[in-house]
């Protein structure tokens, strides 16, 4: 895929944002700055090859967003996430790591940042992965949300929840209410919207937990439900 297409991806905001890289591997870097460069409103401010250097030019370049790696010198990026954010509760960091999803990804999303990027997928979906943070949505790859999606039917872990921070608060209070057996009309009623707007709600849910049909979302929606109330009956 050209630059220029995955550029494309990726559209402009309002205002320009300021783009932090933090790797420890030059050539990487300087990969990720030049297809920023591809990018309408999106200047690259700075950037780092270790933990303390990263702190460093957060602090004077004030960035929107920093393209985190996880494996540093100094400093790892699930520590450096931490201590940026609460010094700029309003930073967006996304991860950008060679390392498995499954080991870390949910690490890092705990620690706050807004997503997970594998570098073996960063040049063809770097610019889908900040439409998504910068648009206070959370991103993952679609192979890793298969595998939360996976384990949250099958267990009632903690991994269900992290999956459904995926939907807006109104598409949860849609998806908790088609769990508890309720159809589009008794939706909208209980939401005080129209049935217009709860199909488009579903429709959202359907895309985001990639599910085929209202068949599949009605299934998982009961599933967890169920797994909340077996969860909630086995702490009383």
């Amino acid at each position: 895929m050209a630059q220029e297409d995955i550029a494309q991806n990726f559209e402009a905001p309002q205002k320009c944002l300021k783009v932090l890289v933090v790797d420890d591997h030059p050539a990487f870097r300087f990969g990720i700055i030049r297809l920023l460069k591809q990018m309408d409103g999106v200047v690259a401010c700075g950037e780092a090859g270790d933990g303390f250097e990263a702190l460093e030019v957060f602090r004077k370049q004030q960035p929107d967003i920093v393209l985190m790696d996880i494996s540093l010198p100094g400093r790892d990026g699930v520590e450096l996430t931490k201590m940026m954010l609460s010094e700029d509760p309003k930073l967006t960091v996304l991860m950008v790591s060679m390392h498995d999803e499954t080991n870390y990804a949910l690490r890092a999303l705990r620690a706050g940042a807004k997503g997970y990027l594998r570098k073996d997928e960063s040049l063809t979906e770097l610019g889908a992965a900040l439409a998504r943070v910068t648009n206070n949505g959370l991103y993952v790859s679609q192979r890793f949300s298969d595998r939360l999606i996976f384990k949250a039917i099958h267990s009632g872990e903690e991994l269900g929840d992290a999956y459904l921070r995926l939907l807006s608060d109104r598409e949860l209070e849609v998806f908790r209410a088609i769990g508890q057996g309720l159809g589009t009309r008794e939706i909208a009623d209980r939401l005080c919207l129209s049935v217009k707007t709860i199909e488009t709600h579903r429709a959202h849910i359907k895309r985001k937990l990639r599910v085929g049909d209202s068949n599949e979302i009605v299934k998982l929606a009961r599933d967890m439900q169920s797994m909340r109330e077996d969860v909630a009956a086995g702490q009383a």
